[in-house]
């Protein structure tokens, strides 16, 4: 992530370094060859109230042609009364396509997957949100009652030792889980992508040769975390066991992931961990060809057009970009806690990513608008 000199710096220590995993943007990219199965390992020790566990998963990196372990780990709720709903991958139309996974007030359907530790393919019997608390089921989560005292227990059937351990949702092999009624609700609730240090944890784990499927086999030195991005931490849990047997294909090419038009709107691609949070994160937006009707002066209308719009886009990113940087000054001056930047940051990415899409829509109703205006050529 690209981040202009100044003290943006700075309060990005406490974030950056902690800082979905994926991008909230959605394109259909896919791949043919399906993720391991999930590995067998323990819980980390809940670091303070208000954190929630989010499963470890397998994210897919375009230029290694191959999978690997993002762990487990402990994050603080974006807001109070909010749960995690973990991100799954399923089979769509030949190929396995990633739904990424978001906060939200009641927990989505996650594809069936028996992720564990309060995630058994339905819900979340974890905890529950009481009074503005987050209170722990300490018989699925790993929780000092010296530290954390908003604690209950309640048995769980916890199968996740007996039965398979498969990472994916439909075609063969995966699970056959369909989204309830219930599931289908709180998909169109009000939702919160994955905060900025879920970003910056898929990043660590992306550069970690040891989390890669083809170099562990299954079976990754970093399965869980106490916190986001703590790979290295003394108390980052390695993985006990694989899942099943995983052997890579020898030509992992032929995996390569392929565009996908037909994927579902709301599956994202495989998990990109770049994330533009700011305008300046923002890569340069693609120039149309200038406009070729056969009509001179029709053109040179276009292309003032045209020109007249790239500016005024330009002028709003810079102009949001000055805005944000004021919002990072003054939570500097206000020596914000973690929470607070990551909230911040949060509402930075939201804002970065409305801009986009709203400068997308303009570019689309202008092309829209010349066309309808679009005189046949001359014969």
């Amino acid at each position: 992530m690209r981040i202009i000199p100044s003290i943006r710096s700075l309060l990005f220590t406490v974030v950056v370094l902690a800082i979905s995993t994926a991008s909230f943007a959605q394109v259909g990219i896919s791949i043919t060859m399906g993720p391991p199965a999930l590995p067998v390992y323990e819980q980390p020790l809940c670091p303070a109230e208000g954190y929630i566990w989010t499963p470890g998963y397998w994210a897919y990196d375009y230029d290694d042609d191959d999978y690997y372990w993002v762990p487990g780990t402990w994050v603080l709720a974006p807001e109070i009364g909010f749960l995690w709903t973990p991100g799954y991958w399923a089979w769509v139309d030949e190929r396995f396509v990633f739904y990424e996974g978001y906060w939200g007030p009641h927990v989505g359907f996650y594809g069936g997957i028996v992720y564990g530790f309060g995630y058994f393919g339905v819900g979340y019997e974890g905890g529950r949100w009481e009074n503005g608390q987050f209170y722990y089921n300490r018989s699925v989560n790993n929780v000092n009652v010296t530290n954390i005292r908003n604690v209950y227990n309640t048995t769980v059937i916890n199968n996740t030792t007996t039965v398979n351990r498969i990472s994916y949702n439909g075609g063969p092999g995966g699970t056959n889980a369909r989204s309830t009624p219930a599931e289908e609700a709180a998909a169109h609730e009000r939702h919160i992508p994955p905060v900025p240090v879920q970003a910056q944890h898929a990043q660590a784990a992306r550069t970690n040769p040891q989390q890669r499927a083809f170099v562990n086999h299954g079976k990754p030195a970093v399965a869980a975390t106490p916190k986001p991005g703590a790979l290295r931490d003394r108390a980052a849990l390695p993985a006990k066991a694989a899942g099943a047997p995983y052997n890579p294909p020898a030509n992992r090419t032929a995996s390569r992931p392929r565009a996908n038009p037909s994927a579902p709107s709301r599956g994202s691609s495989v998990p990109r961990p770049s994330t533009a949070f700011h305008p300046n994160d923002l890569p340069p937006r693609e120039r149309p060809a200038p406009p070729n009707t056969g009509n001179p002066k029709l053109d040179q209308k276009y292309q003032q057009q045209q020109e007249k719009l790239n500016a005024k886009q330009e002028q709003e990113r810079q102009k949001l970009e000055q805005e944000q940087e004021q919002d990072h000054q003054r939570m500097a001056r206000q020596t914000a806690d973690e929470a607070r930047n990551q909230q911040l940051e949060q509402q930075h990415q939201r804002q970065t990513q409305e801009l986009e899409q709203r400068h997308v829509q303009q570019q689309q109703q202008l092309q829209e608008r010349q066309q309808r205006g679009n005189p046949k050529p001359p014969k």
